[in-house]
C-alpha cells in the first residue's frame, strides 16, 4: 500500500479542544424538529458553524459504526438497562433503544444515519471549517454478531462446553463454520462480561492482521481514533484477564505489544493520524510510550471533583511532556453529567477554567456547556429535554475564545506557586495558576480559587518577556484591570483576593502610557 498523507487538523495546535457528539443522538433531534432524516451528509451548516466559532479543533463523532440486531435485542431486554432506560428516559419507548455503540458489528458507517458517502462529505466540510473528525475504535471486543465470531471463532477467547451453563455471567454459545463454540463475553479483570460483546484474543496472530487492516481502513475516513479501554490489549493486562485460556494453539511466538505495532504501522501509510486512549489504572505513561498521542487523564478529573486544590496541584507536577500528550475533561458520557457531579456552576466554572488551561487536549462533551444533569445511557438515541444554563454556556463562549489564541495554542507552559497572603492565612493552598507566554511576548496569567470559601494568596512571576513598567493585567474573563510596577511584582509578587471558586485569565502586557 502506497504511502498516504493525512493531513490532520489537530497538527495547528499543541493544546487541541476535542468536542464529542453522539451522533445518533445529534441527528434524532435534528430529524425530529425538521420533520424530516437529517443524516451526517445532511448535517446543517449551522451545526459546523457553530463548532468552528466555539474554536473546536476536532469533533469526536460518537456512535457512527453499524450495531447488530443481536445488540439492539440484548439492550431491550437486560434487566438492569431497562431501570436505567427508565429513571433516564421515563417516556422511552423499545424504538429509543438502539444497543451500545461500543458493541460493533462491522467497521462500516451505519447506513441509518447516512453511510461512508455521507461521513466522506462530512468529513470535507469539517476540513473546509478547520476541524478534524475523530472516530472510534473498539479494540477489545466486537459484537456476538459480527462475521468474525460466525467465520473465524479461533479469533476470539474461548470457553469450555457448558461454561455458558454454569458461568452465564462471562461466556455465550454460538454457532459458527467450525461447529458450536463457547466464547467469552468481552471485560475487563474488574467486572463480569459485557454480554452483547465477544472477547477478541490478542495472541492470535490472526485477530491482530484482522484488527490492523480494519484500523487502516477507519485511517482513511477520519483524521484519528478515539480507542475504547485501550489499556485492556497491554500484554500485562491481557495476561491478568485471560491466563492460559488466551494461548491458541497455532499461534505464533509473542510478538511486540499490539498498540507499537499498530499505530506505528497505520502512522506510516497515515503520519498525522492522531490516536487517544481509553486509558485508567496509572498504564498511561505506558500507553504514550507505545505511540499514542494522547492518553486520558482520569486522574486529574478524579482530584477536581474528589480531592481538592492541593491535589490537583501536586498532579500537575507531573512530567511535561506527560502533560502535553494527557486529555483533561470534567464530563464524557462514561461519566456523570459536571452540573451534576460538581453541586454548583461556580464549581464547575472553576474545573473547566483549569482543564482548558493546563497542557495537553481539552475534551468537552454535548451538552456540558448547556449544563445538562442528565447521564444518557449509550443504549438510547433520545435524550430527555432540559433547561439550558445562558451563564453557563456564556462562560463556556469566554474560555474557549481565551485558549484559542497562539499563546495558548504553540506557547509554553509554567505551572506557579502560591504564597500566604499573612500568617495563619492558610487559604493560598487553595490556589491554582499557570502562566503561559510565547516567542511574540504574548502572556497570560490564569488564576483559580479552587475551594467554596474566599481566599488570598501572593503569586510570584517572572516577567522577562514583558517590557516596560507599570504591567497591565487585564481579565478576559471579567472586567478587573490590574495595574502594577515591575518592581513590586518582581519582590514581592501580585497579591489576590477571590470568592469561592473565583477565576481569572489575565492577557499581561507593558501598560498603555497615557496621552
Amino acid at each position: 500500500m502506497g504511502k498516504k498523507e493525512n493531513q490532520s487538523r489537530l497538527e495547528r495546535t499543541l493544546h487541541p479542544i476535542l468536542y464529542e457528539v453522539n451522533a445518533r443522538v445529534l441527528l434524532q433531534e435534528l430529524s425530529a424538529t425538521a420533520g424530516k432524516d437529517i443524516t451526517l451528509a445532511t448535517l446543517p451548516d449551522s451545526i459546523l458553524d457553530e463548532w468552528e466559532s466555539l474554536g473546536f479543533d476536532a469533533v469526536w463523532l460518537m456512535g457512527v459504526w453499524t450495531t447488530g440486531e443481536m445488540g439492539v435485542q440484548i439492550a431491550r431486554e437486560f434487566p438492569s438497562l431497562q431501570e436505567e432506560y427508565r429513571k433516564t428516559l421515563p417516556d422511552f419507548t423499545a424504538e429509543d433503544v438502539i444497543g451500545s455503540p461500543y458493541a460493533v458489528q462491522a467497521y462500516t458507517v451505519s447506513p441509518s444515519i447516512g453511510g461512508e458517502k455521507g461521513m466522506a462529505a462530512l468529513r470535507k466540510r469539517l476540513a473546509k471549517r478547520g476541524i478534524g473528525l475523530i472516530l472510534d475504535f473498539v479494540c477489545n471486543h466486537t459484537a456476538r454478531d459480527h462475521s468474525w465470531v460466525h467465520e473465524h471463532p479461533e479469533y476470539y477467547v474461548a470457553g469450555s462446553a457448558g461454561e455458558e451453563i454454569e458461568k452465564p455471567e462471562y461466556c455465550f454459545k454460538t454457532t459458527t463454520v467450525r461447529g458450536d463454540r463457547v466464547l467469552a463475553f468481552g471485560r475487563d479483570p474488574t467486572y463480569p462480561g459485557w454480554s452483547d460483546t465477544a472477547q477478541l484474543n490478542h495472541r492470535h496472530p490472526g485477530t491482530r492482521k484482522a484488527l490492523l487492516e480494519t484500523l487502516e481502513n477507519i485511517a482513511g475516513l477520519c483524521d484519528g481514533v478515539r480507542c475504547d479501554m485501550a489499556m485492556l490489549v497491554l500484554q500485562s493486562v491481557f495476561e491478568r484477564t485471560w491466563g492460559d485460556r488466551a494461548k491458541p494453539v497455532d499461534a505464533e511466538p509473542e510478538r511486540e505489544e499490539f498498540w507499537k505495532e499498530v499505530i506505528s504501522t497505520v502512522k506510516s501509510q497515515y503520519p498525522n493520524f492522531v490516536f487517544i486512549a481509553e486509558a485508567y489504572w496509572n498504564l498511561e505513561w505506558e500507553l504514550q510510550q507505545l505511540g499514542f498521542d494522547y492518553t486520558y487523564d482520569k486522574r486529574l478529573y478524579d482530584r477536581l471533583l474528589r480531592e481538592g486544590a492541593w491535589s490537583v496541584f501536586e498532579h500537575l507536577k507531573a512530567d511535561l511532556e506527560f502533560q502535553k500528550r494527557s486529555v483533561r475533561f470534567i464530563e464524557n458520557h462514561d461519566e456523570a453529567r459536571a452540573a451534576k457531579a460538581l453541586s454548583s456552576e461556580a464549581w464547575q466554572c472553576a474545573a473547566a477554567t483549569v482543564i482548558a488551561t493546563v497542557p495537553g487536549m481539552v475534551l468537552l462533551h454535548d451538552g456540558q456547556m448547556e449544563g445538562r444533569k442528565v447521564k444518557l445511557p449509550v443504549q438510547l438515541r433520545r435524550r430527555p429535554e432540559e433547561a439550558v444554563s445562558r451563564h453557563l454556556r456564556s462562560f463556556y463562549e469566554k474560555v474557549l475564545s481565551c485558549v484559542a489564541t497562539p499563546v495558548f495554542q504553540k506557547g509554553t507552559w509554567k505551572h506557579l506557586q502560591p504564597k500566604p497572603a499573612w500568617h495563619d492565612n492558610y487559604s493560598w493552598q487553595n490556589f491554582l495558576s499557570f502562566w503561559w507566554e510565547n516567542d511574540l511576548g504574548s502572556a497570560r496569567l490564569v488564576v483559580v480559587n479552587y475551594a467554596p470559601q474566599n481566599g488570598q494568596c501572593y503569586i510570584d512571576l517572572s516577567l522577562d518577556k514583558i517590557t516596560g513598567s507599570p504591567v497591565e493585567f487585564r481579565d478576559l474573563m471579567g472586567d478587573a484591570v490590574y495595574v502594577r510596577e515591575r518592581s513590586g511584582v518582581s519582590s514581592k509578587g501580585i497579591y489576590f483576593d477571590l470568592p469561592g471558586y473565583g477565576i481569572h485569565i489575565f492577557e499581561v502586557n507593558a501598560a498603555r502610557k497615557p496621552r
